[in-house]
């Protein structure tokens, strides 16, 4: 945790009660009338969607008009009170509180790296490039001969071939079999995978170039995506990892697997020449069931009967990306991202003002799916790639399948906000945080701190505020640590550990979560106290290794 955490999180809650009295002071009890007509003006907005989205003709045309008409009247009704003014400020004060709140919360998480290792470069590189990804990167960005040049063995796949999949497989697949220790690919996600399912199925390290569209497997992999060809200094400057793979039955998914209405619609032979109006055609049977799979889906516990579309993902996405079109928070978490949506009327449309608690819409996760249907096939996107497959369906993840070969030198994967918990900020804002000479930064919260029963006897001593003292933030010696020491550092929680006949007492200084604060040696063993947020403070005995025999 960064010192600005508990500031920012202080601005969080000064800028949320800001937001809130100034609306009482200009608007007084016509504040609740305020936000009860800008509520109802989002809800019937999203209605006229749902309208939109299940009619055709003059029904579809009227409710556009009112999904676009009902934002602009709130809007009127405020001017016309003389009170808009007090509804924006109001209203950037409350984004500003969750704005701050939330970077508050990303702040004492701290980011997450990915667990990397250096490796030698690969003597036998093998590279496939798909010509026609990305509208013609791989010929346009020079790729082919940028690869050669660092002594890789590139295959391109000729332009002309109607389906190049069983290409792509057979051609990684006789590149090991003649000796490659590395397979990579240059074009979009589809492509990625099918590939990176052989380099999993063979053990060999795989590189992402992206030269596709979106290439949302690069994305997360904190690759560059505006520049393809940084990705092949993986190939002499690289670290690897380890990240999961997706499975729909026997095919391998490195982002997600999507069912029902999506899926149902990029199927149709029209999409690719006018998305727009092929899916306004399509949706109204869909969404009310006329057309399409009957999808029954279960994952763990969960079921769901007759959603609407299903996006089953490789690791699941932020909570903030509900819809799956932006980032995971990492690849190795060992379970599958379900989403689910099932709406049935404007009612329901209307709740998804609720978020991710709608009644709506579910998020979960899941080591395996299995996805049901009346219909022998169903059709399914994986990574983008419209296919056809026979049901029942069986969806699991395969932890660290896949070893993948990046650049040392990347942009990485920016650091995701968190969900906001009010609760949480307002513990975070009455964090104190010090840095003591020679030392990183503290944490002391101003409570009592628990320390819980654990293997050894374990007592609490008394725990007061914070004060100054000759202790604070100074490591202590503890089997000399005195009572009047234990006054000195004052604040600081203090246990004590008990050996046979020796008693040690520990005390923390305000360390971050999960790192040992202190140690105490006797001729048996040691005492270690580790702090960690949830549970307080943790006293635990370890041994020494038993001497080797003479």
């Amino acid at each position: 945790m960064t010192s600005a955490a508990p500031w920012t999180a202080r601005l969080a809650l000064v800028a949320g009660a800001m937001a809130v009295v100034i609306l009482l002071l200009f608007a007084g009890a016509r504040s609740v009338v305020l936000v009860a007509v800008g509520v109802g003006g989002m809800a019937v907005t999203l209605a006229g969607v749902w309208w939109t989205l299940v009619h055709r003709g003059p029904v579809r045309a009227l409710a556009a008009v009112l999904a676009v008409a009902a934002p602009v009247a709130v809007l009127v009704l405020y001017a016309l009170a003389g009170l808009l003014w007090v509804v924006l400020v109001s209203l950037a004060l409350w984004v500003l509180a969750v704005a701050s709140g939330r970077f508050a919360l990303a702040e004492e998480t701290g980011p997450r790296r990915p667990k990397e290792r250096r490796v030698a470069p690969p003597e036998r590189p093998f590279l496939i490039m798909n010509p026609r990804s990305g509208g013609g990167k791989v010929d346009r960005l020079g790729l082919r001969e940028k690869a050669e040049a660092l002594g890789a063995r590139v295959a391109v796949l000729d332009p002309d071939h109607p389906d190049p999949v069983d290409g792509v497989v057979g051609l990684a697949r006789r590149a090991v079999e003649e000796g490659a220790d590395l397979l990579g690919v240059a074009g979009g996600d589809g492509t990625q995978a099918l590939v990176a399912g052989v380099a999993a199925e063979r053990g060999v390290p795989f590189v992402v170039i992206p030269a596709g569209t979106r290439n949302h497997f690069a994305l997360d992999l904190g690759l560059d995506r505006d520049d393809p060809s940084a990705c092949l200094e993986a190939l002499t400057d690289g670290v690897e990892l380890r990240v999961d793979l997706g499975f729909i039955g026997d095919r391998v998914f490195v982002n997600n697997a999507s069912f029902g209405a999506y899926a149902a619609v990029v199927q149709s032979p029209a999409y690719r020449d006018d998305k727009v109006r092929t899916t306004l055609q399509l949706l109204p049977d869909l969404l009310t069931h006329e057309t399409g799979p009957d999808l029954v889906v279960r994952a763990g516990e969960l079921v769901m009967d007759r959603p609407q579309a299903v996006l089953v993902s490789n690791n699941p996405y932020r909570a903030g990306d509900p819809a799956g079109l932006g980032r995971r928070e990492r690849l190795d978490s060992g379970v599958l991202g379900v989403l689910g949506i099932t709406v049935e009327s404007a009612t329901q449309a209307a709740g998804l003002l609720r978020g991710r608690n709608a009644p709506g819409l579910v998020s979960a996760t899941a080591g395996d799916v299995a996805v049901e249907a009346r219909e022998p096939a169903v059709p399914v996107g994986v990574d983008g790639e419209p296919l056809t497959l026979r049901t029942p369906l069986h969806c699991h993840i395969a932890p660290g399948a896949l070893r993948v070969r990046v650049p040392r030198h990347r942009p990485g994967v920016p650091l995701g906000s968190p969900a906001m918990d009010w609760h949480r900020v307002r513990r975070l804002a009455l964090t104190t945080v010090r840095t003591a000479a020679g030392r990183g930064p503290h944490r002391s919260r101003l409570r009592r701190v628990r320390v819980p029963r654990a293997s050894l006897p374990v007592r609490s001593l008394p725990v007061r505020r914070e004060t100054e003292g000759p202790g604070v933030g100074r490591p202590l010696d503890p089997a000399t640590l005195r009572p009047e020491e234990r006054d000195a550092i004052a604040g600081h929680p203090v246990a004590e550990a008990r050996f046979g006949n020796a008693v040690h007492r520990l005390h923390h200084a305000g360390a971050a979560n999960g790192r040992v604060v202190a140690t105490g040696h006797t001729g048996v063993g040691s005492a270690i106290l580790t702090v960690s947020s949830d549970r307080g403070l943790r006293v635990r005995q370890r041994t020494p290794p038993a001497p080797p025999p003479s």
